[in-house]
């Protein structure tokens, strides 16, 4: 079965086909020929991941699936939240948004967070939601260097390790994407196994 994932980002798109059964084919919106970005104006993930499906789902009439994932840190009242990607801005890179997160919890000594992941799969016009999360602590700065946003400054509760210092298929067993993901496919594999 194809399924859309509408993303444009690259990092998202791998640890989604490193976790997904092999007989779902993930097209991504550039196989569409559709490069430009989404729009992400919702108040919660739930909103911005439903947007985004619909999006594509209107345009294209193709079954699709989209996230939307944010970092809260309990002691900055949840911030950055849906905010995450955009946190230090309107064209901040990761680096920015992590410098700011760390020069906000300089002095805080509570640097609990959660981390959440919200999918959207719309289905022969149907919606369904998926959610996972993790918990873990900010570190006091970055450390690893792979995966990609808050990565390097988020260690999972019980795990010694950032995200940045797992390999691809190390964070895919335990992310909130992961989790997140595992319950979708669990609903894909139920309802298309025959």
């Amino acid at each position: 079965m194809d399924l859309v994932f509408a993303t444009n980002n690259k990092n998202k798109l791998k640890e989604i086909k490193h976790i997904i059964i092999d007989k779902i084919n993930i097209l991504s919106i550039n196989d569409l020929n559709h490069s430009d970005d989404l729009e992400e104006t919702g108040l919660t993930l739930k909103d911005n991941a439903s947007q985004k499906a619909r999006f594509i789902y209107k345009k294209f009439n193709k079954n699709c699936f989209a996230d939307d994932s944010g970092l809260e840190i309990l002691s900055l009242n949840n911030e950055p939240g849906v905010f995450s990607a955009r946190y230090a801005g309107l064209n901040c890179s990761a680096d920015d948004n992590m410098n700011k997160v760390l020069k906000k919890l300089e002095s805080i000594k509570n640097r609990n967070a959660i981390f959440k992941t919200v999918i959207c799969l719309i289905l022969d016009g149907k919606e369904y939601f998926f959610e996972g999360s993790i918990e873990g602590i900010i570190t006091n700065e970055k450390i690893g260097y792979y995966g990609f946003g808050y990565d390097p400054i988020f260690r999972p509760n019980n795990f010694n390790l950032t995200f940045a210092q797992m390999s691809v298929k190390e964070k895919s067993k335990i992310s909130h994407r992961a989790i997140a993901v595992s319950k979708f496919v669990k609903f894909i594999n139920q309802r298309f196994a025959s």
